[in-house]
């Protein structure tokens, strides 16, 4: 199945790309999700409309990306959310929250769809999150999440 992606998938592309995928995959998870729309002659007006957006949105250069990257290291950022008795958090942290957190706390304006999350954060206390900035470069912040 042939497919135009509308999001970045890991291990398969950015926005804009075309791919070959097994039917199954593109059926069940990336149609039914937005992450794709199925590819026809007349999707390139979309795939161009697509990447221009992308270029818009994307850090320009590696060593634009690097300097992000230091000032994200040496940046303190720290949420504050309602928490009940033993630290649990009532719901969890989300990458809009980790984006506008990082925002407050100086650091730069960050994209939520690059910000990785690998398990739900839902306790108070440190945390690690992952920031793609370039194919190339990524940074890792400590999210120290308190409770009110």
């Amino acid at each position: 199945m042939k497919l135009i992606l509308t999001h970045e998938v890991d291990g398969l592309g950015a926005p804009g790309d075309v791919v070959e995928v097994k039917d199954g995959y593109g059926r069940n998870y990336l149609l039914p999700r937005g992450f794709a729309i199925r590819w026809t002659r007349g999707g390139q007006k979309q795939i161009d409309s697509i990447r221009r957006a992308r270029q818009a949105r994307d850090i320009r250069t590696l060593e634009e990306a690097e300097q992000i990257a230091e000032r994200l290291r040496s940046l303190r950022v720290e949420l504050a959310r309602r928490a009940g008795d033993g630290g649990r958090l009532f719901g969890s942290v989300n990458a809009a929250d980790v984006a506008s957190a990082v925002t407050t706390a100086g650091g730069p304006q960050v994209d939520k769809r690059r910000i990785e999350i690998r398990n739900p954060i839902k306790s108070v206390g440190e945390h690690k999150v992952r920031i793609r900035l370039h194919p190339e470069v990524s940074a890792t912040i400590a999210l120290e999440v308190v409770g009110d």
